[in-house]
């Protein structure tokens, strides 16, 4: 275990601190931007432990989360992300490992340009579970238990939001 290999754990670390910070928001916007933040440090993380399609896709994941930011439901812009998304593996490409960092980045390129609220936070669920398995077998503790988080932060979030539908939907509405 070299310094390199500490950084690379405690990069994962502070993304982690950004990623729960994001998933406890109820609001896309700031759950956006927290994602950068976080997906700037797993970026470190993946460089630290010569993760190098992990590390490419990450990047791209930060450009992704701005893009549908401000160019949401875009899907010229989404099909560009993912061909982006597709080269990056290709150029980068190790072992059948990377396959996880591109699932990830794929799920999460679908969801953040197609969709909003719980069904945002349910595929990104399912990108956090790719990026578990990845992280887990380059072995970043850190990055392992960033994600794992995510994904309980999120199942949290997502059932916070199903209540506030339900007792929307169940408050009477004034006539004025």
């Amino acid at each position: 275990m070299d310094m390199t290999w500490w950084a690379g754990q405690v990069a994962g670390l502070v993304a982690l601190g950004f990623c729960l910070a994001g998933f406890a928001s109820k609001q896309d916007d700031r759950l956006l931007v927290l994602l950068v933040s976080a997906n700037i440090a797993f970026a470190l993380q993946f460089v630290c432990f010569q993760s190098w399609t992990a590390a490419a896709l990450t990047l791209l994941v930060i450009i992704r989360i701005l893009l549908a930011r401000r160019y949401p439901g875009n899907k010229r812009l989404m099909g560009l992300l993912l061909a982006a998304n597709g080269l990056a593996a290709i150029l980068t490409w190790q072992n059948w490992i990377d396959l996880l960092p591109l699932m990830a980045a794929t799920l999460g390129t679908l969801g953040m340009f197609l969709l909003r609220g719980i069904p945002l936070r349910l595929v990104l669920g399912l990108a956090a579970f790719c990026w578990l398995l990845n992280n887990l077998l380059i072995g970043s503790f850190g990055g392992s238990l960033a994600e794992g988080l995510i994904m309980v932060t999120n199942a949290f979030t997502i059932r916070r939001l199903l209540q506030l539908q339900k007792a929307q939907a169940t408050t009477p509405r004034s006539q004025g």
